[in-house]
């Protein structure tokens, strides 16, 4: 029915313009003017070519429709003329006067010239004439700026088959290069000369669970499990003070840098401010619900935080001994603590394995880092960079501030490991529950020493253990706080040079999974 109208449709366009064709040439008197046969059918073929051209070259419904029209030349788009003075009745099937798009950079073949659905052969030959997914992309990426519309399936439709196929190729070698990219590898770490023990200092009765260095790099202080704190003289590690009055464990020391305060915390839920001019006990922090793990002080304001069993860290106003803010958030112990002037300000490691960021001002959580699978008992920043590093049983990653991006795993020091601490010329060291150290380049993770020192002469193999470590403020000592009730300080071999002490490196792969 469709085509019998759109039959119809042409059929009566054509009559009428006859018909005015045909009035043109009446006279004013109604009687025909005479014209030569010829000059009319010339007429006639230049009217019909110049005003229904675009629609006398769509294709016939009929089967014979190749053996009635003779092949004729092609306009600029390349379909078929056919000239209108032939004497033969042609029906057409008018479908548009538009061209059939064909598909970017595919010739025009016997199945695509006609409109119709293309059977299944010729379906797959045109998604294998296809370009690739990204050469699509790539060439919308380059398509022209400006006013300039390009439909993205029209893309390469003004190029040669040539060009089509460079583009494929350039497209499938960007894809390959991407498959073939290596896994990045370990550059050569930077020579450090190996430490060496060199004392060992004796005189508390239990484990020497925590240790700091002074600020004038004069004296060291320690905690241990007989409830004192003892003050040591660096240079020749004789004791010169002792402290009492912790009713148990001391597990954490710090001396602040901006008053003559000695700060303390233990197992017995107490933290105590010290002062150091009539040795005595001046502020009590209450508060804390369990035991108090650790302490640490902010290096430009007056504020002390700690962190406890009670799976919470409370910052202090040291003045007013008011808790400004509670951290909540762990879900379990909370085994260190650590503070910078530079946000974050606070950062926690916790027994229920995660590593928290704080923000000081709201007292609330930043960002939360759950790549650890076993608790994290100690994390140390450095004293140059804006890393930090965090130490665990399952191994001690690297990252970066201020949002906790994961650089890279050390792994080798398979031991519980209680303690970190790293100098200003990238040496991290690594103290375990075993009684061993590693000492490590900071930059490429690479373990270039491995301590374990004999136990104290009297004690068990078994009180073999490292609970704090730290450099002294030249950087020249190395002090460890151990299971044996003794204070071992090293400091590094002089008469080692990188021939002696060959780095052992090779390019390995980095490890840089997350977990």
């Amino acid at each position: 029915m469709v085509e019998e109208v759109q039959k119809h449709s042409v059929h009566t366009l054509v009559f009428r313009s006859l018909k005015r064709t045909h009035d043109m040439f009446v006279a004013d008197n109604g009687k025909p003017v005479p014209l030569d046969e010829e000059s009319h059918k010339r007429k006639m073929a230049i009217k019909l070519r110049n005003e229904y051209g675009p629609v006398l070259h769509m294709p016939t419904s009929k089967e014979n429709f190749k053996e009635k029209c003779p092949q004729n030349a092609s306009d600029s788009y390349g379909h078929k003329q056919y000239p209108a003075n032939q004497g033969q009745e042609v029906e057409y099937l008018v479908t548009g006067t538009h061209p059939y798009p064909p598909g970017p950079g595919v010739a025009l073949t016997a199945d695509t010239k006609i409109q119709r659905m293309p059977s299944e052969s010729a379906a797959q030959s045109l998604a294998v004439a296809l370009p690739s997914s990204q050469t699509r992309v790539d060439a919308n990426r380059n398509a022209p700026a400006g006013g300039e519309y390009r439909h993205p399936a029209a893309t390469d439709r003004s190029q040669p088959a040539g060009m089509t196929s460079a583009v494929m190729e350039a497209g499938n070698a960007k894809n390959s290069a991407l498959m073939a990219k290596k896994a990045p590898t370990m550059p050569k770490p930077q020579w450090h000369p190996p430490w060496k023990l060199y004392r060992v200092i004796s005189g508390h009765l239990g484990w020497v669970r925590c240790i700091a260095v002074e600020p004038g790099n004069q004296w060291f202080v320690t905690g241990s499990a007989d409830r004192t704190i003892k003050i040591w003289d660096l240079a020749s590690g004789k004791l010169k003070l002792s402290l009492t009055g912790h009713i148990s464990t001391v597990r954490g020391v710090i001396v602040s840098t901006r008053s003559p305060y000695l700060f303390s915390c233990g197992e017995d839920k107490q933290v105590k401010c010290w002062d150091l001019e009539y040795n005595k006990v001046i502020r009590h922090y209450h508060g804390h619900l369990s035991a108090v793990y650790g302490l640490d002080l902010h290096p430009t304001i007056d504020v002390l935080v700690t962190c406890s069993r009670d799976s919470t860290a409370r910052i202090w106003d040291v003045r007013t001994k008011a808790s400004v803010h509670t951290l909540s958030g762990h879900t379990n112990a909370v085994a260190t603590v650590r503070c910078q002037a530079a946000e974050p300000q606070i950062i926690t490691g916790s027994h229920d394995t995660t590593i928290r960021l704080w923000d000081l001002v709201a007292g609330k959580t930043r960002v939360t880092l759950t790549n650890h699978k076993k608790s994290v008992r100690a994390v140390v920043l450095h004293p140059k960079h804006y890393t930090f590093a965090s130490g665990s049983p399952d191994n001690i990653k690297q990252w970066k501030f201020p949002d906790g991006s994961f650089i890279q795993n050390l792994s080798g020091h398979n031991a519980i490991i209680n303690t970190l601490t790293v100098n200003s010329d990238g040496v991290l060291v690594s103290g375990a529950d075993n009684g061993t150290m590693h000492l490590w380049d900071w930059r490429t993770g690479y373990n270039f020493q491995r301590v374990h020192a004999a136990v104290q002469p009297g004690s068990l193999d078994s009180e073999s253990g490292i609970f704090a470590c730290a450099f002294d403020q030249s950087e020249s000592r190395l002090l460890t706080a151990e299971a044996d009730k003794t204070i071992k300080v090293y400091k590094e071999d002089d008469t080692a040079t990188e021939e002696t002490h060959p780095v052992s490196w090779k390019p390995e792969i980095i490890k840089r999974k997350r977990f």
